[in-house]
């Protein structure tokens, strides 16, 4: 097993920056995976304390499948974050400013129009970041990996592509057997130095419906692997346990025993 490809998500729900490399730290995700949000005005979150709170409450390709076309990159050296809409208007702020959050929360809810949502007092949508906070699907911080086989067992069954995008992982796993991910549950990878567990199989929810390139809802990978693979699992978490530079090309090691 090695990785194919490897990916960070800046903004929750918009879309994957392919990296070179990445240094992982015990517990913690991808450095600036998912580090920014556009939540609701009715989410609930508390800035004071911001726990996990669902994917619903944010900007999101199950609810909002348009926000496939804004294509973001965000520059780590200059700390903007760009937003390139396929069909319209472009921003560049910075996340860590009030006022570039500000007009960052204007211009993703002018974006979203009628799908952006407000709170009972009128509160309206707000763009966040929080130090050492990730805005991620999981109760903790996580790594997640696909390995390609499963996505290639998933096209055959359906006879037709199924980008692997649409499943929004980190970590693609080339050189493995369909679902052979799942048997490393329990188990500690070893990526160059870095040491991973991995935890949980991954269950797939309708974000997957929408085409990362088109924008539109042209397929269900859930109904389709219950159908064809009695599950909707698609990947697994890992959780960092020892530091470590990864990077595409690197071999992934199933190590025996504990640490």
């Amino acid at each position: 097993m090695k990785i194919e490809s490897l990916y960070r998500y800046p903004v929750k729900g918009l879309t994957p920056e392919p990296l070179s490399h990445a240094t992982l730290s015990p517990g913690r995700c991808i450095p600036s995976d998912r580090a920014f949000a556009l939540a609701q005005g009715d989410a609930g979150l508390d800035p004071a304390q911001p726990g996990w709170i669902s994917k619903m409450n944010f900007l999101c390709l199950a609810k909002n499948p348009a926000a496939a076309r804004l294509r973001t990159r965000f520059d780590e050296a200059t700390g903007l974050l760009h937003i390139h809409d396929l069909a319209g208007e472009d921003i560049q702020a910075s996340p860590y400013t009030a006022e570039g959050r500000a007009a960052l929360a204007t211009y993703l809810t002018a974006f979203l129009g009628p799908e952006a949502r407000y709170g009972t007092d009128g509160q309206p949508p707000h763009f966040h970041h929080f130090p050492l906070h990730s805005f991620c699907d999981h109760k903790t911080q996580v790594i997640s990996l696909i390995g390609l086989g499963s996505l290639a067992a998933l096209e055959a069954a359906v006879g037709a592509p199924r980008e692997k995008l649409r499943f929004r992982a980190n970590i693609y796993i080339e050189d493995i057997a369909p679902w052979a991910e799942f048997s490393l549950l329990g188990k500690t990878l070893a990526i160059g130095d870095a040491r991973l567990i991995v935890q949980e199989r991954i269950d797939r929810c309708p974000a997957t419906m929408v085409n990362p390139d088109t924008a539109e809802k042209d397929a269900n990978p859930v109904k389709e692997l219950r159908q064809h693979f009695g599950h909707i699992d698609m990947g697994v978490f890992a959780e960092v346990l020892t530091p470590g530079e990864i990077r595409p090309g690197n071999e992934i090691r199933v190590l025996e025993g504990t640490l």
